[in-house]
């Protein structure tokens, strides 16, 4: 490549700077290094006002960096054998490695999932952007790219700020989850102009699910239980469940397990408007024990058995739900009023209404499909000298580090690959 005189020359140009994009510029200025005689400048652009704010929300200020098990059958993709490749390739064990070489030393809770021993979302973007600058990467913000454009065997990269030409370039600008933080979605574009599809529904994945207005699980905000949470068709055809807290909310319901299913039932009702959840508010108990012990209360209430196992507010509403009075004995309690708490607690049908949107998704569903990428390096099927990592590309995984264990491993291959290709490739003049 010979390069325009007028524009900035760099290497590699990275498209967004969150999770993959800060870890494709580290690893292609540790690929790169050979090459600093040359010039081999690494550059990464990102358009949002603060670095790394995904990094900083996420696990409530934690930042679950990763979690100790991990398998292609925790994401949702076109192919889920494709998935598997790719983390075969960058295992949890790296993750664990890479970060602790960093300063950063991860501990793991009961959930599985792992975090910095500070509980310090800020320790672990302070690490990556201190090895990206000492992998002789450039970090720019606000500095959002507007389009790529082939030119001269590379591309020329532009935006307010201006432009810079560079043989390779990598796309890790997200999808549209958390468009505060930058990712609005307008990586989609950039990628189309460049011979790229992307998926014909993107939609948020692991956000709150809003509950009818009349539901009284409204009225018990902050209240959480273990739960699981089933996803049925219209004929009653269990597709599948998540079982973990689940957080009721002013609104609907949040938490692990409501935010885990998000994204299926909302795939199943764009093909089934009948599909629904059906909430089970004691999964350790079993539907047969509980009707057990309901009848052999005898002169005791239901309502103290029900408080014993969940919390206080949640189990008088369950009672309510049932239309049973909350001083009813075991031995008062009627066959229906029996069959009724039971379903209540069992089969409780929860009336979805929608979700919170992107704005409170933690991920996007949807994006290039995995078809369209070299899975060994993320190199670009549709162009030449193009890269893809991160949420960018039709993975979205469950909560807890999942996603970002994604981003690490396609930042790293992305960022190798990108690098190592520019051993042939001439020096910007």
């Amino acid at each position: 490549m010979t390069g325009d005189a007028n524009l900035e020359q760099a290497y590699v140009v990275i498209v967004g700077a969150g999770a993959a994009g800060l870890m494709a510029a580290i690893w292609a200025g540790r690929a790169a290094e050979g090459l600093t005689e040359r010039n081999a400048r690494i550059v990464a652009l990102d358009g949002a006002n603060k670095i790394g704010a995904k990094i900083l929300v996420a696990g409530g200020g934690r930042c679950n960096v990763t979690h100790h098990a991990i398998s292609e059958r925790d994401y949702a993709a076109s192919s889920r054998n494709a998935v598997r490749s790719v983390l075969r390739r960058w295992p949890v064990e790296r993750t664990v490695e890479f970060f602790r070489d960093l300063g950063v030393h991860l501990k793991r809770e009961d959930t599985g999932k792992l975090f910095p021993t500070t509980d310090r979302a800020r320790t672990v973007l302070d690490a990556l952007l201190t090895a990206a600058r000492d992998a002789g990467a450039e970090i720019r913000h606000p500095a959002r790219v507007e389009t790529v454009t082939p030119a001269d065997g590379g591309f020329v990269i532009r935006g307010d700020w201006g432009a810079v030409q560079a043989p390779r370039v990598i796309i890790a600008a997200g999808g549209k989850a958390l468009p505060r933080s930058g990712s609005d979605g307008h990586g989609y574009k950039l990628v189309r102009a460049l011979g790229h599809t992307v998926t014909e529904r993107v939609f948020p994945s692991l956000v709150p699910l809003i509950l009818d207005a009349d539901s009284p699980l409204r009225a018990l905000a902050g209240i959480a239980a273990p739960a699981r949470l089933e996803l049925r068709s219209a004929a009653g055809k269990r597709l599948l469940s998540f079982e973990n807290a689940t957080l009721c909310t002013h609104f609907g319901i949040s938490g692990p397990g409501p935010m885990d299913i998000s994204r299926y039932y909302t795939d199943a009702r764009h093909a089934d408007p009948g599909a629904h959840l059906v909430a089970n508010w004691l999964p350790g108990l079993g539907r047969e024990t509980a009707d057990a012990e309901l009848r052999a209360l005898g002169r005791k209430a239901i309502a103290p058995w029900l408080r014993a196992r969940l919390p206080d507010r949640l189990a008088d509403t369950l009672i309510e739900i049932a239309r049973v009075p909350h001083d009813r004995t075991g031995a008062e309690l009627r066959k229906d009023e029996r069959r009724a708490l039971l379903q209540a607690i069992f089969e409780h049908r929860l009336p979805i209404t929608g979700d919170r949107g992107f704005t409170h998704a933690e991920t996007t569903a949807g994006g290039v499909p995995l078809a369209e990428v070299d899975l060994s390096t993320m190199h670009s099927r549709a162009h030449p000298n193009l890269h893809l990592c991160g949420e960018i590309l039709d993975v979205d995984g469950r909560i807890g580090g999942f996603n970002f264990q994604w981003a690490w491993a396609t930042g790293h291959l992305a960022g190798v690959a990108a690098a190592q290709s520019l051993e042939s490739t001439p020096a910007p003049s």
